[in-house]
């Protein structure tokens, strides 16, 4: 079925919020934004690539101390470092920088191999840049580690890192060094968990919009099923009533015809018992369709299925609920079969307790039905400003309903906002068969 593009219920979309699109704006910030999917997408296939970047950007940190000849540490005066040979130094800086390719795949590993390396450098009274690889272990085991493992090797780290200011090599500064070895390493820590909550906060809310999509598809799907199912009711009771006729009429022709000895008695007999099996075939297959019993629809008196003919006091008591409504009609209604008939009042129905459900007092509606050559055309519009109670975004059974009777013609419908941008509009073209017109 053709569709306008809101066929939601009344409401209107939330706006985009105005810091993420002025964070988009931003000519760097937009690039980053726009670029993060491609990093990710990038890492899941060759994660391999950023981990070898994070060991060479850490072994690059070395080159300073291995070409330097000076004795400063970081914190000032340290430990000769000319008493250790380079090739010592080399290995440290390797087994500081290389564990660091396995920091996400088993992060405590990777930790506790680079704290013993540094516990081992320290106690030689040799400072390097490469004790970096420390912060990142640090980091990585927040993000991907256990919050367990975490917690010891938090105090792991203070008391190797108190220990090598204080006595494994001694410096200049040593509560300066203190203070900046902890918080480096307590911000490593803090981004670390940072990130790992936004993870599992971003997952719970996948996992929420995953949720509320599948049963949204549910609700979709049980609306159709119980409209399909009342519908079916409602053309039970009409082919029902129409074979009741086709019986009576060719009962009485068969005993008019046996009476008058004419030879069209049999044929109007074995057409008379076609009609009641039909029937019995009918309330076998669609029988179930029925409400079950004690229902308050089975305690309802019994009456025909309404027509257009039922307009009139449909409208009078949707004007009696406080809705003026205008009730327009062009060609004659009344040559339309039975079936047709009740698809044009249900589509009316559902239109205007739809325009009840959602708008604030004040509104009006305006009814049009129109029997064109084949086709009948139904358009619904009101004036109203949805209330604040209309939800963007549901499917009620009054839409579902009139796409599924609308169907049934292979009709065409619009549901939106009219022109005039106020309001709501119904907007229905059936099909209507040439055979399928009242006699």
């Amino acid at each position: 079925m053709r569709q306008a593009p809101t066929t939601a219920a009344r409401g209107t979309a939330t706006a985009p919020s105005p810091g993420l699109a002025d964070a988009w704006a931003h000519p760097l910030l937009g690039r980053m934004l726009r670029g993060q999917g491609a990093r990710r997408r990038l890492d899941q296939r060759y994660p391999w690539v950023l981990d070898t970047a994070v060991v060479l950007l850490v072994a690059l940190s070395s080159l300073p101390d291995l070409l330097s000849h000076t004795h400063h540490g970081p914190f000032g005066e340290a430990t000769a470092r000319d008493q250790l040979p380079v090739p010592v130094l080399v290995a440290f800086a390797v087994a500081l920088a290389a564990p660091l390719w396995w920091r996400r795949r088993t992060p405590a590993v990777t930790y506790w191999v680079i704290a013993a390396a540094l516990l081992a450098q320290w106690s030689l009274g040799v400072w390097q840049q490469t004790g970096m690889a420390m912060l990142i272990a640090l980091y990585s085991l927040a993000l991907h580690g256990s919050l367990r493992t975490l917690g010891w090797a938090a105090a792991v780290t203070t008391a190797e890192m108190t220990l090598a200011v204080c006595l494994l090599a001694p410096i200049e500064h040593p509560f300066l060094a203190l203070f900046f070895l902890l918080g480096t390493a307590t911000a490593a820590i803090a981004i670390g968990l940072t990130l790992r909550i936004r993870r599992l906060y971003l997952a719970a809310l996948e996992d929420r919009a995953t949720r509320l999509e599948t049963e949204r598809d549910q609700r979709v799907r049980l609306t159709i099923a119980a409209e399909r199912a009342r519908i079916a009711r409602e053309m039970h009771d009409i082919v029902g009533h129409n074979l009741s006729v086709v019986v009576s009429v060719a009962d009485g022709a068969a005993a008019l015809a046996t009476h008058r000895g004419e030879t069209s008695a049999e044929a109007l007999r074995i057409l008379a018992d076609t009609g009641r099996q039909a029937m019995s075939e009918l309330r076998r297959v669609l029988g179930v369709l029925r409400e079950e019993p004690g229902h308050e629809e089975e305690v309802r008196p019994l009456a025909p299925q309404p027509g257009v003919r039922d307009l009139d006091p449909l409208l009078a008591r949707v004007r009696a609920a406080g809705l003026p409504v205008t009730y327009r009609t062009m060609g004659d209604l009344d040559t339309l079969g039975s079936g047709v008939q009740l698809t044009v009042y249900r589509i009316v129905q559902e239109s205007l307790t739809n325009t009840l459900k959602h708008t604030a007092p004040g509104a009006t509606a305006d009814v049009a039905v129109t029997v064109d050559a084949g086709t009948v055309h139904i358009m619904v519009t009101d004036t109203g400003v949805p209330a604040a109670e209309a939800r963007s975004g549901a499917a009620g059974h009054g839409l579902v309903g009139i796409r599924q009777r609308a169907a049934m013609y292979g009709g065409t419908v619009t549901l939106g906002p009219p022109a005039t941008g106020h309001g709501w509009l119904v907007d229905v073209v059936l099909d209507v068969p040439p055979g399928d017109h009242q006699p």
